[in-house]
C-alpha cells in the first residue's frame, strides 16, 4: 500500500501475476471424484501473507475473475456464479489478515491462514451447494449434508496442501514475505 492508503502499480501487477499463477495452477486438475483440490489457492494464500488483506483479496478477485476469461465457469444462474466465482474467491485472499502475526511462530501463523482463507473460500462454494447444486447430491444425502461433504473435504485437502507448501516455501525463502 502506498501512503495514502492506495494500491500502488507494484502491487496491482504483482495481484495480477498471482492470479494469473493461481489459475496456471488450477489448470492441474486434481480431483478425487466430485472433491477438488485448488493449487492455486496456495499462491493466494502466499501473496495474502506477503502484501495484506486488500492485496490479497484483489488478487482472489481476479483469480475468479480469469474463470470466466478462460471459460472455465460453471453456470446454472447469475447468483450462482457470482457466489462461486466474485465472493467465494475473494474470500480466498483472506490470508492477509495474518500478515503482521508472521513476526513469531511463522509457520504456526501459516497454518493458520491457509486454514482460514481456505474455508471462508469454501464456505462460499459449500453455500452454493445448499442452494443450487443440491439435485446432484447422492440418493439419500440432503443438500446440507451433501456440499458440506464435498466442499469440507475439498477445503481440507486444499488448505492442508497450502499449509505445507507455503510454509516450506517460506522457510526455503524467508524473505518472499517481504514486500
Amino acid at each position: 500500500m502506498s501512503q495514502k492508503g492506495k494500491l500502488d502499480l507494484r502491487i496491482l501487477v504483482e495481484a495480477s501475476i498471482c492470479a494469473a499463477l493461481a489459475m496456471v495452477l488450477s489448470a492441474l486438475k486434481v480431483n478425487i471424484g466430485w472433491i477438488d483440490i485448488s493449487l492455486g489457492q496456495t499462491i493466494i494464500v502466499l501473496f495474502g501473507l506477503r502484501r495484506g488483506l486488500c492485496p490479497g483479496l484483489l488478487a482472489g478477485l481476479l483469480w475468479g475473475l480469469l474463470h470466466f476469461v478462460t471459460g472455465q465457469v460453471y453456470y446454472l444462474s447469475l447468483s450462482q456464479v457470482i457466489i462461486e466465482y466474485i465472493v467465494a474467491f475473494v474470500f480466498g485472499g483472506t490470508a492477509g489478515i495474518f500478515r503482521s502475526k508472521l513476526k513469531s511462530n511463522t509457520t504456526f501463523w501459516i497454518v493458520v491462514a491457509s486454514f482460514f482463507a481456505t474455508f471462508a473460500r469454501f464456505f462460499w462454494h459449500f453455500v452454493a451447494g445448499v442452494i443450487f447444486w443440491s439435485q446432484y447430491a447422492w440418493k439419500g444425502w440432503g443438500a446440507v449434508s451433501y456440499s458440506l461433504v464435498i466442499n469440507g473435504t475439498s477445503a481440507l485437502l486444499t488448505a492442508l496442501i497450502a499449509s505445507i507448501v507455503v510454509s516450506f516455501i517460506v522457510n526455503q525463502f524467508p524473505k518472499i514475505l517481504q514486500p
